[in-house]
């Protein structure tokens, strides 16, 4: 995998979900635990902590910021930062991998 490849499937979930208003992102797929909001925080989460393992720096929570379409934002920015920390093939391949199954998920 590579850094085209995960910016694709993130270039993807935006335009999936980046017109969203407010009662489509609270809603729970069907089968589902979570609201869409809080599956897309949780690959934001998972995203960010595959860049700090990268980096080699502690783990942190990404905010959850109460406006939900802010989530798109947060995406890219956390799969740059992971690009950025220069990972190897396989954790690009996991980021990407998980940018789909949300997408499918959701």
């Amino acid at each position: 995998m590579s850094a085209a490849v995960l910016d694709r499937a993130v270039g993807l979930l935006a335009r999936q979900v980046g017109h969203w208003q407010q009662p489509r992102w609270a809603a729970v797929p069907d089968g589902g635990d979570a609201s869409r909001a809080d599956l897309v925080h949780r690959l934001v989460q998972k995203i960010a902590d595959l860049g700090a393992d990268a980096e080699g720096r502690p783990r942190r929570a990404v905010p959850r910021l109460p406006n939900d379409p802010a989530l798109v934002d947060q995406l890219r920015v956390v799969a740059v930062d992971l690009v950025a920390a220069g990972p190897s093939e396989a954790v690009l391949g996991r980021a990407a991998a998980a940018v789909t199954a949300t997408r499918a998920a959701i």
